[in-house]
This record gives C-alpha cells, sequence and structure tokens, in this order.
C-alpha cells in the first residue's frame, strides 16, 4: 500500500480548466470532446509552435500546477496510456509510403518528448520521468511518485495526460477516448488531500461496469468528488483507492 497528500492539482480540457468547473464536473461527469486546445501564453512563441495540442495540455496543466518559481529538485512522473500516438502513426504512414520522414518529427513522437519539452520550457534541472501502464496508467504513476517519496523527494509533480487515438486504432479501444490533462503535487504529509492505494492480484481483474470515462479522468474525479473509496480493476490486478480525512 502507498498513501500520499495531494498539495495541489490542476487540470485542463476542452471546455474545462477552471477549478469551479472541474468540481462541478466531478459531480456530473462527461467525457471532454472538441478541438480546443491551451493557448499556453506562458511559453514563448518559438518553443510553443513545437509543442503539439497533446504537449500543449500537458504542459498547460503541468504549469499552472507547479509554483510560479523553479523548483530544481523535484521529480516529475509524466503519464500518458499512449502517448503522441498521432504524430508515431503519421511517420508509420510516411514510412509505408517509403517517404522521408522528419528526425524532428520523430524525436517529437517518442514518449519522454513532452516531459522533455517542459522541462526545456521551464528550466527545470531536476529528474523526470516517462510512463506507460495501459489502463492503469495513472496509479502506476502515483506507485512511482511514491517510490520517490520515499527515497527522500519532498515533493513529487505528476501530470497525466492523453487524447484521442487515430481513426485507424478505433477497433482497439478498450475505453473511451477524452482528450485530458491532469496535474498533481504529492508529499508525503502535509496540509491537503490524504489519500492511500493499495493493490493485489486478481483472476477477474476487468471492470464489470462500462465507464464513460478514460481511467485516467476517473482516478481525477475521485480526488474531486470527494468519494470515500473507488476500486479500479485493470490488466490482472484490482486496484483500490482510499479517501483519509
Amino acid at each position: 500500500m502507498i498513501d500520499f497528500v495531494v498539495a495541489d492539482w490542476a487540470a485542463w480540457a476542452p471546455g474545462l480548466q477552471e477549478r469551479e468547473a472541474w468540481r462541478a464536473w466531478a459531480q456530473a461527469p462527461f467525457p471532454p470532446r472538441g478541438d480546443e486546445m491551451p493557448a499556453l501564453p506562458e511559453v514563448p512563441a518559438m518553443q510553443r509552435r513545437r509543442i503539439d495540442r497533446l504537449g500543449r495540455m500537458a504542459v498547460q496543466a503541468a504549469w499552472w500546477c507547479q509554483p510560479p518559481q523553479k523548483h530544481d529538485g523535484v521529480p516529475l512522473v509524466f503519464a500518458s496510456r499512449h502517448g503522441d500516438v498521432q504524430r508515431s502513426f503519421e511517420l508509420l504512414q510516411q514510412l509505408a509510403k517509403d517517404e522521408a520522414m522528419s528526425p524532428t518529427q520523430f524525436g517529437l513522437s517518442v514518449h519522454n518528448a513532452v516531459a522533455a519539452l517542459y522541462s526545456i520550457v521551464r528550466g527545470e534541472r531536476g529528474n523526470y520521468l516517462a510512463i506507460a501502464a495501459g489502463r492503469a496508467t495513472a496509479e502506476a504513476a502515483l506507485v512511482e511518485a511514491a517510490g520517490l517519496l520515499a527515497d527522500g523527494a519532498p515533493e513529487v509533480q505528476v501530470v497525466v495526460y492523453d487524447a484521442g487515438l487515430p481513426g485507424a486504432y478505433s477497433a482497439f479501444l478498450d475505453e473511451p477516448d477524452a482528450p485530458h490533462a491532469w496535474s498533481w503535487r504529492l508529499r508525503a504529509d502535509g496540509e491537503g488531500t490524504r489519500l492511500s492505494l493499495d493493490w493485489q492480484a486478481a483472476d477477474d481483474a476487468v471492470e464489470k461496469t462500462a465507464s464513460a470515462l478514460p481511467a485516467t479522468l476517473v482516478a481525477l474525479r475521485f480526488l474531486l468528488s470527494g468519494d470515500a473509496a473507488r476500486e479500479h480493476r485493470a490488466d490482472g490486478l484490482r486496484w483500490r483507492w482510499r479517501r483519509h480525512g
């Protein structure tokens, strides 16, 4: 079992930016839809042009959640189930047609590219990680963060983000698509919302009821809703969330 305090949070999705809107959403959730993307005024135009919609969502949520000043040494955990699969898909199409592929586009398609861009535009020099864990991506990010806290980090920032898959992959979807990004600042103690998370192996670890939301958004809803507990089954594991106080 791990436990931690969520000291602060921020989130971005089409039509949902302000905290009041997100809290209202948590009481009557729906999958965000639309082509809107963050304006990201915090980032200089030259650098902003390199960041696509997925990256802008992640960077915006992370920027809103961090203090105004740099906090070098605070680890960053970026987590996305699919990453920038749209950019990767376009590269694969070019490869299939025997067309020239852009090294820049390839560099921006790898799973840690968004985390790298964020560290560059913020001037952060601390440790950052980029992970993916299927439908348990949010839980895996929190386990990673808890390990960093246990190793002595005073705080860890988690950034979870995803966007829609290209239409060619629609037959493989096992949860709804919804563009979104959220960020939590985690500490071992202090003021905030204390949560715990435990897990165990389970042969029947599949969701028994269909959700209207991707699992990463259900995790955000749990934080904002005030619910006391939540259970999530994925990939052979049963994850149990608890709120304390």
